[in-house]
């Protein structure tokens, strides 16, 4: 077993519950948009293991235009992951970092993904989690297989035939015993043209006896991931959240990156406490953002655009990560830049 979790370890996207039997979660996140955008949805394998050691797999279905959600339930003996990669069966369900099999009552299909834009990894820093990935006693562990990628394939949902060709997709994962107490956590991959994607959150980490406010946020934009985060020294400069709006501002050594982002209708879904899927939280897929990346150092623009379909959760005692903006802003004389340009 600690071989298994070792591998693991340098390899996020791959199954961490070996040898776990009690308050334990893990769950893949796969959202796929067509790509005239009608159809939204998150699809979501998983298994949860209780206080008392009753284990279930199971499969929730989002779907973020009709604001409905499914929740499948399987035996433990369905789930079967593979070791050394990433293979996921659920049943008659599979799952890889590239195809997505479905085999459920009303909901059947095959899709698969190309041109993925995974978050790099390094030894020292295996994917989102930076060196936080090697601390043994987190509540929630992230992963993310692809910012960004393009989908081939069509779903049979309820009696209608869902094509996905040329639309677009994005799928990470968590595991650990439970979400965070309060979290906000959004993504988008639909701005003016493909290759351009985002995803942030910001929780209340459970820290040895304590807690401090972690947070995450890259753009990946034309092949560069720009990145603020907790590990890299970046900032948090402000984040609020009311029933309309939400904002986050992060600053790291040269970028300022300002979000807001508009709430939409949201559907309910399952989620882990203490290892089962006894939680509620509610995401919305039709939220709009505006985002705008700023490089501070040359005083320009670099990118301001509105995402669409963009996923979004609000959870749990806000007042526990949210932050007025107390440092003064930077206005210099700003001029928007044509496209993005790698820095040297």
């Amino acid at each position: 077993m600690p071989l298994k979790r070792i591998q693991a370890l340098f390899h996020p996207e791959q199954y961490h519950g070996w040898g776990k039997t009690r308050k334990f979660f893990e769950g893949w996140y796969y959202k796929i948009v067509s790509s005239d955008e009608s159809h939204a949805f998150a699809i979501i394998p998983g298994i949860a293991m209780d206080e008392q050691g009753h284990q279930q797999g199971f499969i929730q279905v989002l779907d973020g235009k009709r604001l409905k959600a499914e929740y499948h339930k399987f035996e433990v003996s369905e789930f079967t992951p593979s070791i050394g990669k990433f293979e996921l069966a659920l049943g008659e369900n599979h799952f890889t970092a590239d195809t997505l099999e479905l085999n459920l009552p009303k909901i059947k299909g095959n899709l698969k993904f190309s041109k993925m834009a995974p978050w790099p990894s390094r030894w020292y820093s295996p994917n989102i989690m930076g060196p936080f990935s090697f601390v043994p006693f987190m509540e929630c562990y992230h992963g993310i297989l692809s910012m960004d990628h393009q989908i081939q394939g069509q779903l049979e949902i309820h009696n209608r035939s869902v094509n996905f060709d040329q639309g677009r997709g994005y799928t990470e994962k968590d595991w650990g015993s439970s979400f965070p107490s309060a979290y906000i956590w959004m993504q988008s991959n639909h701005f003016s043209r493909p290759g351009i994607s985002f995803k942030a959150s910001v929780a209340k980490i459970p820290w040895l006896g304590s807690s401090f406010v972690g947070f995450i946020a890259g753009v990946w934009l034309e092949d560069t991931l720009i990145q603020f985060t907790t590990y890299n020294f970046s900032k948090l400069l402000k984040s609020h959240a009311d029933k309309q709006l939400v904002q986050l501002t992060f600053e790291n050594a040269r970028y300022r990156l300002e979000i807001h982002v508009q709430r939409a209708d949201k559907t309910e879904l399952s989620s882990p406490i203490l290892g089962f899927m006894e939680g509620r939280i509610e995401e919305s897929m039709t939220s709009i953002i505006d985002l705008r990346l700023i490089d501070e150092k040359n005083a320009s623009v670099l990118f301001h655009e509105t995402g669409r379909n963009t996923a979004l959760e609000v959870a749990g005692n806000l007042e526990e990560i949210l932050i007025k903006e107390t440092q003064p802003v930077k206005k210099p004389s700003l001029q928007p830049q044509p496209s993005f340009q790698r820095s040297s």
